[in-house]
């Protein structure tokens, strides 16, 4: 039997936002501290923030399709939980004193690489929650990857102007309450209304 649990476009784009604030976090902060960002430099980062956060998706989505059968049953459960410590792990990151992440120069391949690798662990899960929901996982994978490359841009942006006076924490906590939302959502639609 298939989940009839949909995912609109609109949850997606939503999603999408929330996993990404993550990189704008990270981008907003590292603008801030890694002197000397050029343009080309702040495409760079974001290119690899969405390229990792629309890539973790479907690797996430083709681990749980091979798991599905065996508990479609419980799956609306399954992507509420995933929703919701992702939702509750974000805030609680947020709330913690991360000031040791600013001594990273984003600008070193490998720390980007790293910085990418981290943020979008939470998308390879949601991946993971999507092979139990109606949704086509290219459209969410691609919306996700052009959503947090922009986020990015945003965030590195921002943090350049206005770093001073901007605290980023406001965006972690902000995506985990969006996350844990849909989460819900997603349990109240199918106790109600299947």
């Amino acid at each position: 039997l298939k989940s009839n649990i949909i995912v609109s476009l609109i949850e997606i784009f939503i999603i999408g936002i929330g996993l990404a604030m993550d990189c704008f976090a990270v981008s907003l902060s590292s603008s801030i501290c890694t002197p000397c960002l050029t343009k080309k430099d702040a495409l760079k980062i974001a290119f690899f923030f969405g390229i990792f956060q629309g890539g973790m998706p479907i690797l996430g989505w083709l681990i749980g399709k091979s798991f599905y059968h065996s508990v479609a049953s419980i799956d609306h459960w399954i992507a509420f939980s995933i929703l919701a410590i992702i939702g509750i792990k974000m805030i609680t990151e947020a709330i913690k004193d991360n000031s040791e992440k600013q001594n990273f120069n984003i600008k070193i391949f490998k720390v980007l690489l790293l910085l990418s690798v981290a943020t979008s662990i939470d998308a390879f899960v949601i991946g993971m929650s999507f092979a139990f929901l109606q949704v086509s996982i290219l459209t969410a994978a691609i919306s996700i990857g052009v959503i947090t490359f922009l986020i990015s841009v945003f965030g590195l942006f921002i943090g350049k102007q206005f770093g001073a006076i901007i605290n980023s924490k406001w965006a972690e906590i902000t995506g985990g309450i969006i996350l844990i939302g849909i989460g819900v959502k997603t349990l109240i639609q199918h106790i109600y209304f299947s």
